[in-house]
C-alpha cells in the first residue's frame, strides 16, 4: 500500500467538561427547555452525531443550535466564538476553544463537550414523545457499536493510511477495518437497521463513521485499499438510504469537510482519493 506524508496542523488538547443534564434541580442541570444551547460545525464528526440526533428528536424549539464555522478559524485548533465560554468556566483558560460545546444560557458556562454524554442528554431528558433513539434494553448494543466504529472503521482507516508507519502495521489495519465492514455488511443485507426495526444511536454512528471513511480517509489510502472499501453493497446502500433522510442529509457539507480537512492535513494524497464511493452530494437530503 503506497500513502504520501501526512502531518496534522497542531491541536492542544481543551479540558473535558463532562457535566450532565438530569432530571430533577438536584442535578444542577436540570432539564429546562430553551435553558440549554449546542454550539456545533457539522463539518466535525461529534458535532455531525450531535446534529444528526437533534434534528431526529425535533429540539429546534427545546435546546438551540449556534452554527460553528466549517474551519475553526484559531491557530490552535479553537473557535474564537467559543473562547467566551471558555473563559467563563475556566479561571485564567489558555488553552484551545474548541467544538462541540453544550453550554448553559442561564449561567453562560459550559455544562459538557463529550459528545456521547450530549447525545443521551438530549434524548434522554428531551425525547419524550419523540423517536427512541436509544431503545429500553439496547444501550449495550449500541455501546458495542460505537467501539465497532471507533476502533474498527475511524481508528483502523487512519491507521492504513498513516505514512511513515510499517507496511506490516498498515496491512494489519487495512485488514481490521475490512473484517469491521464485512461484519456491518452481513448485518445490514438481512435488516433494514442495525439493532431494531427503527433508526436509533446505532444508526447515526456507523453513518458518521461511514461519512468520515469516504470524505476524509479514504483520501490517505491506495486505490486498491478503496476499491476494496467500497466492494460492500449493502453497507454503501444503507449510507445513501440514511442520506436521503432529511435529518441525515441535510447536516452534509462536503465543501466544508473538504475545507477542514485541508486546513488540518499538510502533504499530498495517496490515489484512493481519486476514488469516491459515494456521490453524497446526489444523494444526500436538502435543507428545508
Amino acid at each position: 500500500m503506497s500513502v504520501t506524508p501526512l502531518a496534522l496542523a497542531p491541536v492542544h488538547p481543551a479540558p473535558a467538561f463532562r457535566g450532565r443534564i438530569g432530571r430533577d434541580a438536584r442535578s444542577g442541570h436540570y432539564a429546562v427547555p430553551r435553558r440549554y444551547r449546542l454550539h456545533l460545525s457539522a463539518t466535525c464528526p461529534d458535532g455531525l452525531r450531535i446534529a444528526v440526533t437533534h434534528s431526529l428528536l425535533g429540539l429546534d424549539d427545546v435546546c438551540p443550535v449556534t452554527p460553528l464555522g466549517a474551519v475553526p478559524d484559531c491557530p490552535d485548533g479553537g473557535h474564537s466564538a467559543l473562547r467566551p465560554l471558555y473563559e467563563a468556566s475556566v479561571h485564567r483558560y489558555r488553552g484551545a476553544a474548541v467544538g462541540p460545546v453544550l453550554s448553559d444560557d442561564w449561567s453562560g458556562r459550559i455544562v459538557s463537550t463529550h459528545a456521547p454524554d450530549i447525545t443521551r442528554d438530549l434524548a434522554r431528558h428531551f425525547g419524550g414523545g419523540r423517536p427512541a433513539l436509544y431503545p429500553c434494553g439496547a444501550e449495550s448494543e449500541i455501546e458495542a457499536v460505537e467501539r465497532m466504529c471507533a476502533q474498527g472503521i475511524e481508528e483502523a482507516a487512519q491507521l492504513a493510511g498513516t505514512a511513515g508507519s510499517e507496511p506490516a502495521e498498515r496491512d494489519a489495519a487495512l485488514g481490521k477495518l475490512l473484517q469491521t465492514l464485512g461484519v456491518l455488511e452481513r448485518r445490514l443485507e438481512v435488516e433494514e437497521f442495525l439493532i431494531r426495526d427503527q433508526i436509533t444511536a446505532a444508526d447515526v454512528e456507523l453513518w458518521v463513521a461511514l461519512v468520515q471513511l469516504d470524505t476524509v480517509h479514504r483520501h490517505h489510502l491506495d486505490a486498491a485499499a478503496v476499491h476494496r472499501v467500497a466492494g460492500h453493497p449493502a453497507l454503501w446502500a444503507y449510507a445513501r438510504r440514511l442520506a436521503a433522510h432529511p435529518a441525515f442529509g441535510a447536516h452534509l457539507d462536503l465543501d466544508g469537510i473538504a475545507r477542514r480537512h485541508h486546513a488540518r492535513c499538510r502533504g499530498l494524497e495517496a490515489a484512493g482519493s481519486a476514488v469516491q464511493i459515494l456521490d453524497w452530494e446526489s444523494h444526500a437530503a436538502v435543507r428545508p
